[in-house]
């Protein structure tokens, strides 16, 4: 299993790659897609997100995708932009015919840390200590990695109960 987890924004759009291969996990790639502020309209920018997704995709080939949920700011605005990119961050992976596993925050934390309020240092610590000597190209593609990895866990704890289930029934 070819996991991408993706960490959506609008300027900074973490992603990583990892492979899954029943116990044994190992990172395949990790980055950060990025517009500027001032790099034109919310549609060029939305516009720029899915070119550089889809050419991860492209390079990477992922059989599974997450995300994380949009968590509701303070300012509204801010949050719909965050929805208009999570928006590209669920489209290039149904573009590509891949089911998306959408995650929240604090279970992405609890998962990888296991506390739910994690912040975000200790996210990219056990993300780093996962993946020894391997170079996370930024905060967002840490985030990235851990929604990469909570997937991986909840696919194979789904896995166990799924087989457990069939031996059950006979």
């Amino acid at each position: 299993m070819r996991v991408i987890g993706i960490d959506p924004g609008l300027r900074n759009m973490g992603w990583g790659v990892i492979e899954v291969a029943g116990s044994k996990i190992r990172h395949l790639a990790n980055g950060t897609c990025r517009t500027a502020t001032g790099s034109g309209s919310l549609a060029q920018r939305l516009l720029d997100l899915h070119g550089q997704l889809s050419a991860v995709f492209a390079t990477h080939q992922p059989s599974h995708a997450a995300v994380e949920q949009t968590f509701v700011n303070k300012d509204g605005a801010a949050t719909l932009k965050l929805g208009q990119a999570r928006a590209i961050a669920l489209l290039v992976p149904a573009q590509a015919g891949i089911e998306i596993g959408e995650y929240a925050p604090n279970a992405v934390k609890k998962t990888v840390v296991g506390v739910g309020h994690a912040a975000k240092q200790q996210i990219d610590h056990m993300v780093r200590l996962q993946f020894p000597g391997v170079q996370i190209h930024s905060p967002d593609s840490a985030d990235a990695l851990a929604i990469a990895l909570c997937h991986a866990h909840h696919a194979r704890s789904s896995g166990r109960l799924a087989a457990a289930v069939a031996r059950a029934q006979g």
